[in-house]
């Protein structure tokens, strides 16, 4: 069975003595339950571990602690339910080891472990976690807390208020190549069209197994409905005030039109039939960008203030999303190369930005542009620079906008990299640690 990389880095900390909550977040469907329930599931005894689904009902618990998952019964989750799920665990802890013969002794004691899934649910959960979690660092209580969040979008505020310096974060992000060729077997060509969305799997097996693959409709409305329109309805329009929700949603759809394009702030909102203005669109790509969704790249200046004003080039997060959204099926996507090449190259772009997420803050991405010279995108990590174009038959004179990016940068680029067929093949690319290219 497949193991997510994050699964070692949890256990590691888990095999640790208890010195901060683990805060795992990012994008819905990426896995950040099944990955949590697995790791609890095959490392751990049912006594050692409290697993608690805020927004699932009502179900057996995982341990023998008889606490179930939160059952609504018409009202929503509270700070005192909350409390009441963390003496459960208090005691279960104690109980553990008292019955392993931990009684205040020199010993490590056996750490317990209470994972709360979906945290945000609960109003003012910060404060009430700062509270408990506090009063247990007090009498060195040996129990590990892990809270999962839908997106960082949802946890930020919480986390910065109320639990400054008393939590540790573990990004997930949509998935590379590599994870979805090594867990489903799917090969490039399906990981461009279908993106890197392990929950969108079995809709899409169903898919390629029953050989209908231009019948994809049900694919698509999948990932309307359970990814788009959640994860702006749930992580984005509950969390922050949007004054023109509309137009929000209207500047996603462009985005995924215009994925892998440059476009100035006036032409989106040129696009746009509730335009509102410049700030407002460049604030709303902030929050999608937030939420996993879409990136509004800046363009890569030596003058950080010109980076931050510069016309941003549209990038999903994950290729799933583009498809979702066109009209065109996978063979007809795979037909039109003018097309195709725009989803092989925002596929390029949504791994190393998802790769800056994982990484963060070891470099950042960048497109860069001067004139009708381009170079699709730049990573910088602190005094190196790479240069990264993405090759296919509809675009042209790359190696002259690498070359103009060189007559300006020269002295700072490590790397130069082009994928294509004859320099470095698309999958190598995918499939390489992007932390290799720079040394």
């Amino acid at each position: 069975m497949y193991e997510h990389p994050l699964t070692q880095t949890l256990l590691a900390r888990l095999a640790e003595p208890v010195h901060r909550i683990q805060v795992l977040t990012g994008p819905r469907q990426v896995g950040k339950t099944t990955l949590v329930r697995n790791a609890l599931r095959r490392h751990f005894s049912q006594s050692r571990y409290l697993y608690i689904g805020i927004d699932q009902p009502a179900a057996p618990s995982d341990s023998p602690t008889d606490a179930p998952t939160f059952t609504g019964g018409g009202s929503e989750p509270d700070k005192p339910w909350l409390i009441e799920q963390w003496a459960r665990a208090r005691a279960a802890t104690d109980k553990l080891n008292e019955r392993l013969g931990y009684h205040g002794s020199p010993e490590q004691p056996q750490s317990f472990i209470l994972v709360l899934d979906e945290i945000q649910r609960i109003p003012d959960w910060s404060s009430t976690v700062k509270g408990l979690w506090d009063a247990d660092r007090a009498v060195d209580r040996p129990m590990h807390v892990v809270i999962l969040g839908s997106t960082p979008l949802m946890v930020q505020r919480g986390l910065t208020e109320s639990l400054a310096g008393r939590f540790e974060r573990l990004r997930m992000t949509h998935w590379s190549f590599k994870q979805m060729k090594d867990a489903f077997g799917i090969d490039l060509n399906q990981y461009i069209y279908f993106g890197g969305y392990p929950g969108s799997m079995q809709v899409t097996n169903d898919i390629l197994g029953t050989k209908h693959i231009g019948d994809i409709s049900r694919w698509k409305n999948y990932v309307r409905d359970a990814l788009i329109d959640s994860s702006i309805k749930n992580d984005i329009l509950m969390m922050k005030r949007v004054d023109k929700s509309q137009l929000l949603r209207r500047v996603f759809e462009l985005g995924c039109q215009y994925s892998s394009q440059e476009l100035s702030y006036n032409k989106i909102v040129g696009e746009l039939a509730d335009a509102g203005n410049t700030t407002t669109v460049a604030h709303y790509l902030d929050l999608l960008d937030d939420a996993g969704l879409l990136i509004g790249l800046k363009k890569y200046s030596g003058a950080r203030h010109r980076r931050r004003s510069s016309s941003p080039k549209l990038l999903v997060h994950n290729t799933a999303l583009m498809s979702a959204l066109s009209d065109y099926t996978y063979d007809e996507a795979v037909a039109d190369r003018t097309y195709w090449g725009r989803l092989a190259e925002s596929a390029v772009g949504a791994y190393l930005i998802n790769s800056a997420v994982t990484r963060r803050p070891e470099f950042d991405v960048y497109y860069w542009r001067k004139n009708s010279y381009e170079v699709d995108f730049v990573l910088v990590k602190r005094d190196k620079i790479i240069s990264i174009e993405v090759k296919s038959g509809a675009k042209v004179g790359h190696r002259r906008g690498m070359e103009a990016f060189d007559g300006e940068f020269q002295s700072q680029v490590h790397r130069r990299i082009v994928i294509s067929e004859q320099d470095t093949p698309l999958d190598k690319f995918l499939l390489t640690d992007v932390g290799r290219w720079f040394s």
